[in-house]
């Protein structure tokens, strides 16, 4: 059941330093991002970032920005069935693009984890108050770090909240659309510990959330496993993070799943490069359970 991220904890041996200096963040601040406007008050920036620029490293990154308070944009989740017992046999996956065409989305990126063998989310996932998913905890007498925060979405207002290592505490959650999801990055511009593992220190492609000081939404990419793009410890996506102005940051599902799309681009709308077919182009989507959409109202 929890093969994906066990795959990813162990998928590299090679753990890199976590240092921040001045230079990354000024060359994060400084680069000049190329702007595309998408419509709906939604920014695309992307920038390629060489060795000699950031975290001593090739980088290629993109981001979604929009206000939080768009009113031209309904921000949701979708999973890729709505098969709600953990019971069934075997669930459905699909490409990021896929599902996000398939509800006329502007934009997506991937969200939470999930099982590569039987599909659905690993962690709890609530959508238009409809519970699709609870977390696939068994004895255990405190949850991973990925199932003890959440993006919340209720009344098209996104929020990055802190939950609980203890069971249960995500049933307690009153919002109609909720993906427990991490570790957590950033909490009102402070860092929380992250644990010494594999996951966390070493390099990999990356998806995440994050909420601006100045009330914006960033969905972010960075992509990985290629000598064009390294891939980023969860502290250099923390510290990229800071360095783009976030309060609150959360990480999503990453690795091959890392996926960004956006309507009417080529390569069926995927913008980045994603790593499953091990090549540094578009066509390496995984599928995936859920993902995290900009739609137009």
């Amino acid at each position: 059941m929890y093969k994906k991220i066990l795959w990813f904890l162990f998928i590299s041996p090679i753990c890199f330093a976590q240092s921040f200096s001045a230079k990354d963040s000024l060359a994060v601040t400084t680069a000049n991002w190329k702007l595309q406007d998408i419509g709906a008050g939604i920014i695309w920036k992307n920038y390629h970032f060489n060795q000699k620029e950031l975290f001593d490293a090739n980088q290629s990154i993109n981001i979604l920005e929009t206000p939080l308070k768009n009113r031209r944009v309904k921000f949701g989740l979708v999973a890729a069935d709505k098969k709600q017992t953990d019971t069934e046999a075997k669930r459905l996956l699909l490409p990021t693009s896929k599902i996000a065409s398939g509800v006329n989305a502007i934009a997506a990126v991937n969200a939470g984890f999930f099982d590569t063998k039987n599909g659905g989310a690993v962690d709890f996932l609530k959508i238009d108050g409809e519970i699709m998913d609870t977390t696939r905890v068994i004895n255990v007498p405190r949850l991973p770090t990925h199932s003890i925060s959440a993006v919340t979405i209720h009344k098209n207002k996104v929020k990055i909240i802190k939950g609980d290592p203890q069971t249960g505490w995500e049933k307690k959650l009153k919002e109609k659309n909720v993906l427990l999801t991490g570790p957590l990055l950033l909490l009102d511009g402070i860092k929380p510990p992250l644990e010494k593992t594999a996951f966390n220190d070493n390099r990999h492609p990356r998806t995440c959330a994050c909420i601006t000081n100045d009330k914006k939404l960033l969905l972010i990419t960075v992509d990985g496993r290629s000598s064009q793009s390294y891939g980023m410890t969860l502290h250099e996506l923390t510290n990229l993070a800071k360095a783009l102005n976030c309060k609150d940051a959360i990480n999503f599902d990453g690795g091959g799943s890392t996926t960004m799309y956006i309507n009417h681009q080529p390569d069926n709308g995927v913008v980045n490069y994603p790593s499953d077919n091990k090549l540094f182009d578009h066509a390496g989507e995984r599928a995936v359970s859920n993902i995290f959409v900009l739609l137009k109202k």
